[in-house]
């Protein structure tokens, strides 16, 4: 059950954040946290208890994509995610069980697994600079799945791992997963990466 919703904007050229969406979810099919939940997330039951509904949660994140120009048809964007389990699983299947609606923004993403170097393990594929073209054979500077066909089985810990950089925050914990992706998204983009949407219609 989503208990937590956490969303960055980040801007496709400079790959800095510029606004942050953050609301945590009052469970309603299972109302107590389990003590493994907490101990995976770091979520407390007081931290959920009293919030909004995932609907109101839903509203909520609307109204900041209004705000932040995220709905402009004029305006092009994606999520990122670290796997298509958020996305193509875990909130359409609540949103069905509740009888909501799932927004059209949800239902195309970018898998950074998959997403961020050509033929992958998923064999999606995608562009790469002249400049990437030039490094890709250079020690230290490819990315994961992304790189010499190694899939990373952990996630976020291994890609960090892979590229060199420290995991900011806690494994698990929305926003901290949100930080690390933005992280891992702008280090590939340095190195000269461009992503493509992973997801297909449904």
């Amino acid at each position: 059950e989503i208990i937590e919703f956490p969303i960055l904007k980040l801007n496709g050229r400079t790959m800095e954040i510029e606004s942050t969406f953050h609301m945590y979810v009052q469970p309603v099919v299972h109302p107590q946290l389990t003590p493994f939940c907490t101990e995976l997330t770091g979520i407390i039951q007081a931290m959920v208890d009293g919030q909004p509904s995932l609907q109101q949660v839903l509203e909520r994140v609307d109204e900041w994509m209004a705000k932040e120009g995220l709905l402009d048809p004029n305006v092009k964007s994606i999520f990122v995610t670290c796997g298509d389990w958020d996305l193509k699983v875990m909130l359409p299947g609540q949103c069905q069980y509740l009888g909501l609606p799932v927004a059209d923004y949800f239902k195309q993403w970018i898998n950074l697994k998959k997403g961020s170097s050509p033929g992958t393990a998923s064999g999606t594929s995608c562009y790469q600079s002249e400049e990437a073209q030039r490094k890709e054979n250079t020690p230290g500077v490819k990315a994961y799945s992304f790189a010499m066909g190694c899939w990373p089985k952990n996630g976020l810990l291994d890609m960090n791992k892979g590229l060199s950089l420290q995991h900011i925050g806690r494994p698990h914990s929305g926003i901290d997963d949100c930080k690390n992706i933005a992280n891992i998204m702008k280090t590939l983009a340095y190195r000269g990466f461009i992503f493509k949407q992973t997801s297909k219609p449904f």
